[in-house]
Order: structure tokens, then C-alpha cells, then sequence
């Protein structure tokens, strides 16, 4: 691993870029510079493991809108949806112990979500966003978003706005919530608690689901330009867009205290790309081969009833699917991208972790900047 310590001229100033690349892969640090010349950023890290090593470890940038925090090598962001998938890995690493069937009704292990008709809604609905779940319907207080507990029994009272099991919806906050009861159920921890001490502990990973105070100083601020369309949702919850985010208090933009230490596993999961490559890189060591691979099965490749774009859906996690999650050639690489450009994806074909974490939410195109990255990831790897 070279160390590598350069500034980037962008349109109007420059970027330091600092971090650690094997020789082999010095395009790819080439590329997440260009990002930077170009202007695509404020602040980012990149990292990939292979076969378990660390071969890109890179940041760059600024951690706020005022270009007066360097983004360093601890910094840590919101990553949005690529929480998901975290939540996911916990869930299985339950199954795995036996102590969850992925196909069983949620009501086995949380009685009260029985109600409203829903004794027999399977896990794997609610994993594959078919479980007619994709907002809370009733009105709670501004702010209940930062209640897992609140928001869970909401979803227990309430009955599906679809039939279960027809077209998914993406549950864009709703699957979090309703994991984390059944880990919470089943395990009397908290889903952020039981991921810090059974995975980010043991393998050593910047990444938290409910951050401590001591971590709030290390956060980059989430930017959203003002022409970013989720504005429109989080600045109008009574429009359509609005009802994902209705619970979260009014001016909240993914900065606040309360949304940084609140426990959201669908969307508010706080870390750095090494943290995410590490691990799916040692995702091997977490769950057994069998694990993963159902983890990662495909369940279905349907339009979103809603959000007009479809998914290689596997369960809580996403199979390659481009453009929306662009995970590279191999169809069987899977994992999850978040709102504004963040990915993680492991590719165990390859034996590839990659993760991508920013803080310039992108109003469109999240791709263009991904793109290049994994484009390149994977020629260095044809050039072995």
C-alpha cells in the first residue's frame, strides 16, 4: 500500500486527498480524484478490500458546506439506505443461530404486529418490500421517527396499505423499524446495541446504527443542495413524497443530534467506506457460506408500485442492479446504495468489499460518480 497525500484543483478550489492504494489499483484513486475535479463533491472516502486486505482506503474533501472541516481519515457520515443491509446481516446472523426463520409471520416472535389483519404477513415480505408497509398511516407527533419503539407499534396497529405479497413498495424507513422489533424481541438488545458488540466490535468497523456522544464531533454534515428532491419530501409531509419522512421532525436534514443518535436502521446507519468494505470483505467470517447465500437469493425483479424502478431484490439486501444500485459485471454482487450516492457491495465471486460514503447528497445521476469508481475496481483486479 502506497501512501498517497496530494491536492486536487476542482472548478473553484482545491481538495487535499489523502489515504493508502496498492500500485494495482492507482486508477481507481485517479477516478475518486477526477470526482473531485470535476466538482462532483464536497467530501467522500473510498474504499475495497480483495481477499480480505485493504487495497484503497482513500478520502478527500471537506466535511461541510463551508469547505472549513477536512474530511479525514475518522470521519464518518450518514449513509443512508446502505443501513439496510446492515440490518440485513443482523437478521441473518439470528436466522443463523436458529433463533429466526426468514419465511416465518412477523407475530411469532412480535404478537402484538398480529393486528390489523396481519397474523400471517411473512419476515421475507417485509424484507423484500412486499408487505404493504411503506408508511405508517396514522398521524404521530413530529419527531416519533427518532422512536424505534413508538414507530414499532404503530406498525403493529396498523393494517397493510397493500395486499401483501403483490408489487413492492419500498419500505423506506418502515423495514428498519420493524427488524429491530423482531431483534429486540428475540434478543432484548436493540438492533445498533447487537451489531456493535456481535460485528463492528469484533472486526474492528467505524460504523453505528445510533451514534454515542463521544462519536457526534467526528460526523461530516449531509448537504442537500436546495434542488435536491427529497427536500421536497422532508419540507412537505403532507404531499406524497412527504410520507416517508412525515415522523421526522419538522427542519430535520440528517444533522440533527436526534437523528444522528436516534436508532433508524433503514436510513440512518453512520460510518466511512472502509468501515462498509471491511465488511463485506469479511462477511465470510460473520456468516456461514450457506447464510450468505440466502441472504443474497433473489426473491424478486418487479417495478415498484410507487417509486417507478426495480430491484434484483434478495432479502433486505439488493443483487446487482443497474443503473439504480451498480455493483459492477458480476449479477451475483449484492448489497445496498443509499440516498445521495453512498453503496456497499460485496462480490464474493471476486472476493471484492467496496464502499462509497460522501456527504453531497447528487439531485440526480448518484451513479455518475459510483461508476467510475467500481468501473475501475474491477479492471485493476483484470490486470492481476
Amino acid at each position: 500500500m502506497q501512501y498517497l497525500r496530494h491536492d486536487v484543483d476542482g472548478p473553484e478550489r482545491a481538495y487535499p486527498i489523502e489515504g493508502y492504494c496498492a500500485p494495482q489499483f492507482a486508477e481507481v484513486a485517479q477516478r475518486f480524484a477526477d470526482n473531485f475535479s470535476a466538482g462532483l463533491e464536497v467530501g467522500a472516502s473510498l474504499a475495497v478490500t480483495h481477499r480480505g486486505l485493504l487495497v484503497v482506503d482513500l478520502w478527500g474533501g471537506y466535511a461541510d458546506a463551508t469547505f472549513t472541516r477536512r474530511w479525514r481519515h475518522d470521519t464518518i457520515v450518514t449513509m443512508m439506505s446502505v443501513s439496510k443491509a446492515i440490518s440485513a446481516i443482523v437478521l441473518f446472523l439470528l436466522v443463523e443461530r436458529e433463533l429466526i426463520d426468514p419465511q416465518a409471520p412477523v407475530a411469532r416472535y412480535w404478537p402484538e404486529f398480529a393486528a390489523g389483519g396481519k397474523s400471517d404477513l411473512s419476515l421475507g415480505h417485509v424484507l423484500d418490500h412486499r408487505a404493504g408497509l411503506p408508511w405508517i398511516s396514522e398521524t404521530l407527533p413530529r419527531g416519533a421517527a427518532y422512536d424505534a419503539r413508538a414507530m414499532a407499534a404503530a406498525l403493529a396497529r396498523q393494517a397493510p396499505l397493500f395486499r401483501p405479497g403483490d408489487d413492492p413498495a419500498y419500505h423506506v424507513l418502515t423495514q428498519g423499524y420493524i427488524i429491530a422489533e423482531i431483534v429486540r424481541r428475540v434478543t432484548g438488545e436493540s438492533l445498533g446495541t447487537f451489531f456493535r458488540r456481535e460485528i463492528a466490535e469484533p472486526l474492528h468497523i467505524d460504523y453505528h446504527i445510533g451514534l454515542g456522544p463521544s462519536e457526534l464531533a467526528r460526523c461530516a454534515d449531509f448537504i442537500l443542495p436546495p434542488e435536491a428532491g427529497i427536500r421536497k419530501g422532508l419540507e412537505h409531509p403532507d404531499t406524497p413524497d412527504g410520507m416517508y419522512w412525515k415522523e421526522l421532525a419538522e427542519g430535520e436534514d440528517f444533522n440533527s443530534t436526534a437523528f444522528r443518535t436516534a436508532e433508524i436502521p433503514s436510513a440512518n446507519g453512520h460510518g466511512n467506506a472502509r468501515a462498509v468494505a471491511l465488511l463485506y470483505g469479511s462477511l465470510a467470517g460473520v456468516l456461514l457460506p450457506e447464510t450468505i447465500e440466502q441472504l443474497r437469493a433473489e426473491r424478486h425483479h418487479i417495478v415498484d408500485r410507487i417509486r417507478p424502478r426495480h430491484y434484483h431484490q434478495a432479502s433486505g439486501v439488493v443483487r446487482n442492479s443497474p443503473p439504480v444500485a451498480y455493483m459492477g459485471p458480476n449479477p451475483g454482487a449484492f448489497g445496498h446504495q443509499g440516498a445521495g450516492g453512498a453503496i456497499g457491495f460485496g462480490d464474493p465471486e471476486n472476493a471484492i468489499g467496496f464502499g462509497y460514503g460522501m456527504n453531497l447528497y447528487a439531485p440526480s445521476g448518484e451513479a455518475e460518480r459510483r461508476a467510475p469508481l467500481i468501473d475501475a475496481t474491477y479492471a485493476a483486479l483484470n490486470e492481476r
